[in-house]
């Protein structure tokens, strides 16, 4: 569990930080109605309070996740018998080599038939390590749809319209109305490795959980390459993201295509009433998809989005909210922080708002596979992770983009 007094400083502090923020940023604001301009040392406390509130909202999400990773250090206590087993002579495997029934082993602690191509299935304490920290780096793992599968892809039909109604006037019939349609989705799982090594002496080391470490430094190199592709990833031989699709102005949405609004100035919000374009990108999505949705966007574009008031100027759009595993609230919406996201440039994508869980599907190959490779490198082994996984846009309905102006 998470140190709860930690969670309770962090999220203290975090409100009595929003609080200075809106002070400073209100006196800012009230400068720049009177002179035109604000003071320097006010904008530098303005952007200092600014990451405060930024690093205070990881530090609480870091905190939170801590308390749920797997103990990885138990010695193979817990589970069952042939876990335990399949634990002790994976460990074996790692540090020696010997491989003396760890396939028999292997079948029956993740009751699998099935033979791996090439190297030997982790056991589910490391695996779910590895599945543990995606989620932690990438926003888009956290919110999304996931689904595990045993098969090369995964295949979804869509209804991408149903029928219509017509009026039969009295004594005579209307004929055929339209005919719902469908799409087919599939996501294909593609192959990703990660290959750290370590120096033989140390493998030698019984002191070193040399498990856990491996897992979490694969765990990381994985997670931080499928942030990538979950968001700006071009579907060839990995994920496809959400930016990488054919977008169009949202007044002419086709399905396949993912519809976007525009800001009001060129690689910025709009001069006058800047809110209005985040307003635009909720009412962009339609009102059955709001439910659920978030906003997604990175810690500079989400600092920007702070100082935002409404129209009359009453009140802060942005919100701390220590609910949840967020970072804050805008609009009523919570705010997921992603950094693979675009900063606000010319003709960039720096803002996305979706019900996620519909829009976009994750899909994970049962099992991570690890090769040992002593012979490569003198004086080192390598440990070849493997996992095969993939992701798209699923229902292109349930989410928008908002574009920065061109120019």
């Amino acid at each position: 569990m998470a140190d709860f007094k930690e969670v309770k400083d962090l999220i203290d502090a975090q409100g009595t930080a929003w609080e200075e923020f809106k002070r400073t940023n209100d006196a800012r604001l009230a400068a720049i109605e009177a002179k035109g301009y604000a003071p320097a040392d006010t904008v530098e406390k303005v952007a200092t309070i600014n990451a405060e509130l930024t690093r205070l909202s990881k530090d609480v999400t870091a905190a939170l996740a801590a308390g749920q990773r797997p103990d990885l250090s138990g010695g193979g206590k817990g589970g069952s018998t042939e876990a335990r087993e399949h634990k002790a002579a994976f460990d074996t495997f790692m540090r020696k080599g010997q491989t003396d029934g760890l396939g028999a082993l292997e079948r029956k602690a993740m009751n699998s038939t099935s033979d791996p191509d090439g190297g030997y299935l982790i056991p589910t304490e490391m695996d779910a390590a590895i599945d543990r920290i995606v989620p932690t780096i990438s926003a888009m793992s956290r919110l999304a749809r996931t689904v595990t599968i045993g098969t090369r892809s995964y295949k979804k039909r869509v209804k991408t319209s149903g029928m219509a109604m017509s009026r039969v006037a009295e004594g005579a019939t209307a004929g055929e109305t339209t005919e719902p349609k469908y799409a087919m989705i599939e996501v294909v799982v593609h192959p990703a490795e990660v290959e750290p090594w370590v120096y033989n002496e140390t493998l030698e080391d019984a002191d070193i959980d040399l498990a856990s470490d491996l897992a979490n430094e694969a765990a990381i190199g994985f997670a931080e390459g499928a942030a990538v592709e979950y968001i700006s990833g071009n579907g060839v031989g990995k994920a496809r993201g959400i930016t990488a699709y054919t977008n169009i102005a949202n007044a002419s949405y086709a399905w396949n295509k993912v519809g976007f609004i525009i800001t009001g100035k060129a690689a910025a919000f709009a001069s006058v009433a800047p809110s209005d374009d985040l307003i635009d990108l909720v009412h962009a999505l339609k009102p059955q998809y709001r439910p659920g949705a978030a906003f997604l966007m990175n810690d500079t574009t989400l600092g920007v989005v702070r100082q935002m008031k409404d129209a009359s100027g009453s009140y802060y759009l942005w919100q701390p909210d220590t609910t949840q595993d967020f970072g804050g609230r805008l609009l009523g919406f919570p705010v997921a922080v992603d950094d693979n996201m675009a900063a606000l440039a010319s003709s960039a994508y720096p803002v996305a708002f979706g019900n996620w869980d519909r829009a976009y599907l994750i899909v994970n190959r049962t099992g991570t596979t690890l090769i040992r490779d002593n012979i490569t490198a003198k004086g080192t082994t390598k440990f070849n992770f493997r996992r095969r996984f993939g992701g798209g846009v699923y229902n292109f309905e349930a989410l928008k983009l908002l574009k920065s102006h061109t120019s």
